[in-house]
This record gives structure tokens, sequence and C-alpha cells, in this order.
């Protein structure tokens, strides 16, 4: 039988055990103190999500609900809203919890979008967070894409987040309070080929935020765009092809990304944050990001050859 070394248990103990629990009872008190800094910021909030049906909207309302706030279910499927309120009100919470709201809501028709905030008002009393996330993707050429298809994604993704966030603002520069949040795209911050209206959409919209973000400064409310890479959704599903139909293929890249609850979970800690700006990206839309900035003639030369594989 080994002879223990007494001295070489008590080193051991003393510079690898005592640290190594000092550290795991710090990481848990983080956590502690971060998950009650989370309740205390958002317990009650009114959080407005469009886009609420599936994919990161419907992940956005389970982090949203499990901290306290009153979501508001927003989307053109009423049948998925109703499913997802259900799984809300299914699971166990230990803190108090409001019963959501489901509205339904077509982002492209921009007549109905006052009539909406009138009546999230009407139920609510007011809105704390609007989460833009309702939106379409697209996949074909410009050369091959028809002009109603740029406009569908434009009205949905575009205008609709736009009016959406007009109709909301009013109230909240009243009360000096609220935040808006877009969820843009890394193709509202570059540009690949096939994704053309999707991209003008989003790019679009990161410039609206902008603006929205330094003009709303004066009057308390928070501005922050949200740029996600691949993420496990039903986007590439559902993006609109150059004639106007469904893709209905999952792409491999999409197939492959984070899933939808990390990034809810990112956009999350933003909110709590305060931060202007989020990319939740894998390494080569980065990468793609960083040569757009400091060495544009690379990153066109490289889309140029994509272009190419793609024609």
């Amino acid at each position: 039988m080994p002879v223990i070394n007494v001295n070489s248990l008590k080193w051991y103990v003393k510079y690898i055990g005592l640290p190594l629990i000092f550290s795991v009872s710090m990481y848990r008190l983080c956590g502690r103190l971060r998950d009650t800094k989370r309740r205390n910021a958002l317990q009650g909030k009114v959080v407005v999500i469009t886009g609420a049906s599936s994919g990161i909207g419907e992940a956005l309302a389970h982090v949203f609900y499990e901290y306290g706030c009153k979501v508001v279910l927003a989307a053109r499927r009423k049948t998925e809203l109703e499913r997802v309120k259900n799984d809300l009100l299914s699971k166990k919470i230990s803190l108090p919890t409001e019963e959501p709201i489901v509205l339904e809501l077509d982002l492209s028709d921009l007549e109905q979008l006052e009539t909406f905030v009138t009546k999230v008002h009407e139920v609510c009393g007011e809105i704390d967070i609007l989460i833009n996330n309702g939106g379409v993707s697209h996949r074909g050429s410009i050369l091959y894409t028809n002009l109603e298809v740029d406009k569908k994604i434009m009205f949905t993704n575009y205008f609709g987040s736009v009016g959406l966030t007009k109709a909301a603002l009013p109230k909240m520069v009243e009360r000096k309070s609220g935040h808006i949040i877009f969820i843009s795209s890394v193709q509202g911050l570059i540009a690949t080929p096939d994704r053309s209206a999707y991209a003008a959409s989003k790019h679009a919209m990161q410039a609206f935020g902008d603006s929205l973000r330094a003009e709303m400064h004066q009057h308390n409310i928070k501005v922050s765009v949200v740029s996600p890479g691949y993420v496990k959704t039903a986007v590439s599903m559902n993006a609109l092809t150059g004639s106007g139909e469904k893709h209905a293929v999952m792409d491999k890249t999409t197939a492959s990304g984070f899933e939808a609850e990390y990034v809810a979970e990112k956009v999350l800690d933003m909110v709590i944050n305060g931060d202007k700006e989020l990319v939740i990206s894998q390494f080569v839309p980065n990468l793609a990001i960083f040569l757009r900035r400091f060495a544009p003639s690379v990153y066109h030369w490289a889309m140029t050859k994509r272009a190419v594989k793609t024609a």
C-alpha cells in the first residue's frame, strides 16, 4: 500500500484545492448576483416582441418571461403565438409572472401598426421594451429577383419596424423611458451575393437605428441594434426567392448556426447592460466585417469570387 506524503497533500490542498474551491464559489456567487440584477431590471416590464411565433422571437419570449416580464407576442400566425404562450405558461418559474398577451400583426401592413400599439397600451398601459425582430430573408440574384420581392422584404423588415417604432415613441418620450431594439443581421454590416433585398433592408435598419439613438438620447430612450450571424432557425426555409416563392431549403450554414436560445440570452444581457450594439457571429462573418472596414479591396475580391460560385 503506497504511503501518502502528508506534506505533499497539504501543498495540493493549499495551492490547488483551496484556490479551486474559492474560484468555483466566486463563479456561483457572480451567477446569483447576475440573476438578481436581471430580476430587478426586468421584473414587471412590458416587452413587445415581433416575429414571436418562432426562431429568435420565440426564444426571446422565453428568456424575458422567465425574468418576470409581461410579454406581448406579435406575429401573423396566431395559432403559433398561442402555442408559444402555452409553452410559457407551462414553465415553472419562481418569480411572479403575468399572462403573456397574444396580438396578431402583419408588419408589411403599415396601416395597422398604430392600431396595434394602441391595443398594447390599452391592455398593458405602456411599452417598456420594443423588440423589432419580425422579418423575412431573401435568396436570389439581383438579375432574377422581381421588384415586388424587394418591395415586400423592405416593407416587412424596414418599414414595418420603423412604423412600429414611430407609433410607440410618443408615449416613451412622454415618460422619458424606454428601450427600442432592432434585431438586424451581419447582413446589415456587410452584403453578400444572393442576399441583396435582405441586406438592403438590414442596412437601412442599421442606419435608422443609429439616427434614432442619437435623437432619443435627450429623451432617455435607449436604442440597440443586434447583428446575429448564422442562427439555427427556419429563416432560410421561409426566405423568398427571386420569384417570391419560399426557398424551402435549410441552408447548411443556418443548420450549423447558433441556437436561438443562445442569441436570446445575449440580447437579454445587452438590455441589462444598456449596450448600443451587439454582434453575435461566427469567425467568417466577423472576418468579413473586419475586411469590409479595414481592407475593402480584399472584401470586394472575396465577394466577387463568391458571386461567381453562386451564379
